[in-house]
């Protein structure tokens, strides 16, 4: 069994609009599917068991490129997401991201993670073409 799916897309638009967007946890309900809505350090997200509130933490290094997050549930259990924003040149920047199994027992996760990597290529997807519009 896979715990992990990395996966990534070029954008079309200045590197440093494309940090800025995809850092702001705000805009993460513009272009997930999850997040149903973000403010001051929580965050709604929708699963498959209804909606839970999160305690979502951000961390961002433009000089790096690398934009994290940190779920914690009301279980306590905290979620991960690692991501990376790479200036090309060109107004071209390669966002990849790396999709972990969600903090689940085994029987919750099986086929969770292939699950999550369809919905995460549809999200990049989205961002790609709602940077892509702003550029």
């Amino acid at each position: 069994m896979r715990h992990f799916d990395v996966q990534s897309v070029e954008i079309p638009a200045p590197f440093d609009e494309t940090f800025t967007y995809i850092s702001d946890p705000n805009r993460l309900p513009d272009w997930t599917h999850a997040f149903r809505s973000v403010a001051g350090g929580r965050a709604v997200l929708a699963t498959p068991r209804g909606a839970v509130d999160v305690r979502l933490d951000v961390s961002a290094c433009r000089e790096r490129g690398t934009i994290d997050w940190s779920m914690t549930f009301p279980d306590g259990s905290v979620g991960r997401a690692y991501s990376r924003l790479v200036d090309a040149g060109g107004d071209r920047p390669i966002y990849s991201f790396l999709l972990l199994a969600p903090p689940a027992p085994l029987e919750h996760i099986e086929g969770a993670l292939e699950a999550q990597a369809r919905v995460l290529a549809d999200e990049l997807s989205v961002l790609q073409r709602k940077l892509s519009r702003r550029a």
